[in-house]
């Protein structure tokens, strides 16, 4: 799947979720939605390499619970350059891959 695709579909489920619970998105949801996400990532990080608590989740559960808000992250960083027009590949190629350049 491009990145492209990738893109449609996220912006799909987050248009459908936020019809269902009715939630307005403006230019500050997108940012602070991503800083929400962050943390969720954050705190399942520290859990998963066992510098918060467990809970209870096995290790395997920490690691798919980590993996979803890496999922979740991601996702949320799609839709905020998409919201602000930002074409990622675009921005590494001219940010990250200067760098490879002799």
């Amino acid at each position: 799947m491009t990145l492209e695709e990738l893109t449609v579909k996220i912006k799909d489920v987050a248009d459908k979720y936020a019809d269902k619970f009715d939630i307005h998105r403006d230019d500050d949801w997108y940012m602070f939605k991503l800083q929400e996400e962050l943390g969720e990532l954050t705190q399942h990080f520290l859990m998963m390499t066992g510098r918060a608590r467990a809970k209870g989740f096995t290790r395997d559960e920490l690691r798919q619970s980590f993996k979803d808000e890496v999922a979740d992250t991601f996702s949320q960083l799609i839709l905020l350059a998409a919201h602000f027009e930002v074409d990622i590949e675009d921005a590494v190629e001219s940010k990250w891959f200067q760098f490879l350049k002799d």
